[in-house]
């Protein structure tokens, strides 16, 4: 994606030379691979300073990057670290190449925070996170919490990690750890309550929930988890209602939608409870 403000400067700067207009076309057709050459020639006659030199180098970097060629991305995106996109790639390059303080340092300044605080470990435990480096990140969620006990989110990021891992007991006990802390947290209640529901604690799972949904009713996995509660415990006047909000939500949704099926076939409303079947039997052909 070409940075906005790179746009803005380059539309008041002299027109970019031949080369690196060629490079541009290609980074916009996705062809990095002949992109960066190109990009590269021209930064040699780019001012260091200058617009079209520090679109260069955030391109080669970012061309880098979507390469999975970490290495040679950094030293590209470290001349262009004020910007926004160019932090977030050296996060996750620094800790492919395994540096994690430079990872962190990087996730600091996306988020303007200071790179050896709490707030600082618990962020790149999160962004770590989201790409699925699990190790690292519990390695950083563990330091922001002895350097703050009290964070906020710190512990609800250990027992993700706990719960991915399959330590339910240890999970449950982390995002108690955190609701303590954090009792307006809707994603602890509902991971909480996902963690009872895997462990068929129907009734302490259904009241987690609840509470997931009275904190926050526009995200359907609440929902959909209690219909299964309900179906589970047999209630299912209860499930039908909560699997019917939990479509509207997430129409597309199999899972609520087999469950709706199933359970309007056990109340006896046996047209529509086929009819729900077959669409879940249609979706799942889409898939």
């Amino acid at each position: 994606m070409l940075q906005a403000a790179f746009a803005l400067l380059l539309a008041a700067a002299p027109t970019p030379s031949p080369v690196h207009q060629r490079a541009l076309a290609l980074y916009r057709q996705h062809d990095y691979q002949n992109a960066i050459p190109l990009f590269e020639q021209a930064a040699q006659s780019e001012a260091p300073g200058s617009p079209e030199f520090q679109e260069s180098a955030l391109l080669i970097g970012q061309s880098y990057f979507a390469l999975n060629q970490a290495p040679k991305a950094i030293p590209w995106l470290e001349r262009v670290h004020s910007v926004n996109e160019a932090n977030y790639m050296l996060g996750y390059a620094y800790v492919q190449t395994r540096q994690p303080g430079q990872s962190r340092a990087a996730f600091a300044r996306l988020f303007h925070v200071p790179p050896d605080s709490a707030q600082a470990h618990l962020l790149a435990a999160q962004m770590l996170l989201k790409k699925e480096f699990e190790d690292q990140a519990e390695a950083e969620a563990k330091q922001a919490v002895a350097l703050d006990p009290k964070l906020p989110e710190a512990h609800f990021v250990l027992g993700e990690i706990a719960i991915f891992r399959g330590r339910l007991e240890e999970g449950a006990s982390l995002l108690s750890q955190e609701l303590a802390l954090n009792p307006s947290f809707a994603m602890a209640w509902y991971r909480r309550g996902d963690v009872y529901t895997r462990q068929e604690k129907w009734d302490p799972a259904i009241a987690d929930l609840q509470r997931a949904i009275w904190l926050n009713p526009d995200f359907s996995g609440p929902f959909i988890l209690l219909g299964r509660c309900y179906f589970k415990k047999g209630d299912y006047g209860n499930a039908e209602g909560i699997l019917r909000r939990a479509l509207l939500l997430d129409p597309q949704n199999g899972s609520a939608t087999y469950l709706l099926g199933q359970t309007l076939m056990l109340e006896g409303k046996k047209d529509e409870g086929r009819a729900v079947l077959e669409k879940f039997q249609s979706m799942r052909q889409q898939h």
